[in-house]
């Protein structure tokens, strides 16, 4: 291990669970950046060559507390990074400074690949798509509730009456508000006389609902599984944390094993997987999350889930190829 390669942390400023990856690194004798793109500018500035160096990219990235060497970095813990607005600027301005920041800091980090990324952003973002992972969890022998992505009203109609207790998902969270007010969706239920021509607008996900007694979180770590069952009573537990109660599981051999092929198949090196659990004790498909929260898992249950990712991050470049 080569003590002088820092770990670079791309994050918001109040990042709790990057800050308990960071503490156990900090144990680990394994220097760390940590920035976040909104401070590019006074406190982050990049410079990166390309075509003048033996490296394929090389230069520096500058932090107020650390200079890194771009060729000479040991991992980068992609977390969650916040791109710049620039608010203070006029629309179209606004629109072009931060496509800039986005495509030339970004991309000179993302030319970065003598390290281990956990995970490379592209990566995350195709692994990102409800309807690649249902199609990538069947192939891989996954149980997948029967699922329709339309914007064919009719369509929808005929399949939540085929199968009677369906539910609407959203195919991408993205900040919403109405009247100043922040919103959230959950997983809710749908009725076929509910549906209007509005439907039309957008595709949206209708999804069978799984008979469940339980849900089960998945959070893989390099090649280390971890496994909770969360039982709630609730079809979307994520509605209410207070109900929850937590036991940690072990996973059946198969299923570790297809969990692990479902991230080699996008190349990822972490990813939260949820799962519904049936009263035969079957798992089935929901979705996957390659950048989900398990910070409070780690609180409620003690599993070792920070030292697990700071362990991965020092070995860095040494198992890039996990």
């Amino acid at each position: 291990m080569t003590e002088e390669k820092p770990v670079l942390v791309v994050t918001e400023p109040n990042d709790v669970t990057a800050d308990m990856v960071i503490t156990h690194l900090n144990r680990l004798g394994v220097p760390v950046a940590r920035f976040n793109p909104t401070d590019v500018g006074v406190a982050l500035t990049v410079s990166a060559r390309f075509g003048s160096c033996p490296a394929p990219v090389a230069g520096q990235l500058r932090t107020p507390s650390r200079t890194v060497n771009l060729e000479h970095v040991r991992a980068v813990y992609w977390r969650r990074p916040v791109w710049p607005a620039f608010e203070h600027l006029e629309d179209a301005d606004a629109r072009f400074a931060a496509a800039q920041v986005r495509y030339g800091l970004g991309g000179s980090l993302y030319a970065v690949q003598n390290c281990l990324w956990v995970n490379n952003p592209l990566r995350n973002a195709a692994a990102d798509y409800k309807p690649a992972q249902l199609a990538v969890a069947h192939r891989l022998g996954l149980t997948v509730p029967p699922t329709l992505v339309t914007n064919d009203p009719d369509e929808a109609r005929r399949f939540i009456r085929a199968h009677r207790r369906v539910i609407h998902k959203t195919l991408r969270w993205t900040p919403y508000e109405r009247g100043g007010v922040g919103l959230t969706s959950w997983a809710e239920p749908v009725h076929a006389d509910e549906l209007t021509d509005t439907v039309r607008v957008t595709p949206h996900l209708f999804q069978a609902r799984v008979d469940k007694v339980a849900d089960l979180r998945v959070l893989i770590v390099g090649r280390q599984a971890f496994a909770v069952r969360i039982d709630s009573g609730l079809l979307d537990w994520r509605k209410d944390y207070s109900v929850l109660k937590y036991s940690v599981v072990d996973l059946p051999t198969g299923l570790e094993r297809t969990l692990l092929a479902y991230l080699d198949h996008f190349g990822l090196v972490t990813g939260s997987f949820d799962l519904a659990v049936d009263r035969d004790g079957e798992p089935h498909w929901l979705e996957l999350n390659p950048n989900g929260q398990w910070g409070w898992l780690e609180e409620k249950t003690g599993l070792k889930m920070a030292a697990a990712f700071a362990d991965l991050l020092a070995r860095g470049e040494a198992d890039a190829d996990v």
